[in-house]
């Protein structure tokens, strides 16, 4: 897709470190792998939104329980607008309850009125920590929930995602092309690149200031489902009362949530997405498992992949567990 802007071609042409990947064209942008079309995005919200106090980000890399971190967190915040029994996400995608700055809102350089949607305000972004404009880090309350996954698994979700819906060539090539896309994984030359800065710039902000970050992590959110839709309803000051818990809302959330069953909803089984790029509605449901990178990734990439894990985060106290064996 074309580029209109001239302005915004002429600064992208003139960023100095480029990529070609997967067939596209990156550049770096503070430290970030970016494509035309996502920059362009990105820099218009840095220039035009501002935060309110009561906004909800929530951030995370691709493929990261981005979908069920929307769900989840848009039936929190609206239990008190209808019942789980009518709740806009047996209609609706979760991604066109909650959109995307850069993906959705912001695309091709427009300038959305987003005044007029009602508080408190979801937004999500794959956009790193280190990029967003200051009025979301320094000049309001508002709140960031950031969930990552552990890099196995969310590579594996990647490829097959890119797959699904053909940003990758299929049979018989499908075997290069995993090569070529784990070596940019591991090289952290693809879209918001790399993941080991992603994941530090939002951890490091946690640690900063925990009031006003939230940092997730996928595996545990799988574990403890129930325990973490409480942890975010009082994060985001709208916790449950003893009522609402004895009425079981916090399973029936869950539950609402989970992938089984938003999986099977009509709504999720039909449709695509609606930005710059198209992607299946159903392609956002696969598995959700937790160490499913065994049954894809050889011992070798796995090895290499959790030496990395160990090398970027060392130093950092971030930790991310490696789950999942092979048999044998």
């Amino acid at each position: 897709m074309e580029i209109k802007d001239d302005q915004f071609k002429e600064f992208f042409q003139s960023l100095p470190e480029k990529s070609a990947t997967g067939g596209n064209l990156l550049a770096n942008y503070r430290g970030f792998w970016f494509g035309a079309h996502l920059l362009e995005g990105t820099i218009t919200f840095q220039k035009h939104f501002k935060a309110n106090d009561t906004d909800i980000i929530l951030a995370t890399m691709p493929k990261s329980g981005t979908t069920w971190l929307k769900a989840l967190t848009f039936s929190i915040i609206t239990r008190n607008n209808h019942s789980v029994a009518q709740s806009p996400l047996l209609f609706s995608n979760p991604h066109q309850l909650v959109s995307f700055f850069e993906i959705n809102l912001y695309k091709d350089g427009k300038i959305p009125d987003i005044d007029s949607i009602p508080c408190p305000r979801i937004f999500a972004t794959h956009i790193p920590c280190q990029c967003l404009p200051n009025t979301i880090l320094d000049s309001s309350n508002c709140r960031i929930i950031y969930l990552c996954r552990n890099p196995l698994d969310m590579f594996t979700s990647m490829l097959h995602f890119s797959l699904q819906n053909g940003f990758l060539p299929q049979q018989p090539q499908e075997t290069m092309s995993m090569d070529g896309l784990f070596e940019s994984f591991c090289q952290g030359t693809y879209q918001y690149g790399p993941f080991w800065d992603h994941f530090l710039g939002y951890w490091n902000a946690s640690l900063k200031n925990p009031q006003k970050v939230l940092f997730l992590k996928y595996e545990d959110l799988k574990e403890d489902t129930n325990g973490y839709v409480k942890k975010i309803a009082d994060f985001l000051g709208c916790a449950f009362s003893s009522e609402e818990e004895e009425a079981g809302v916090v399973e029936e959330i869950t539950s609402l949530c989970s992938l089984e069953n938003l999986k099977n909803l009509e709504c999720n089984k039909r449709g695509e997405t609606k930005s710059f790029f198209k992607a299946k509605h159903s392609t956002f449901f696969r598995k959700g498992e937790v160490g499913d990178w065994v049954n894809f990734l050889s011992p070798s990439m796995a090895n290499r992949l959790e030496k990395l894990v160990q090398e970027k985060f060392g130093e950092s106290g971030l930790t991310l567990e490696i789950h999942g064996k092979y048999l044998g």
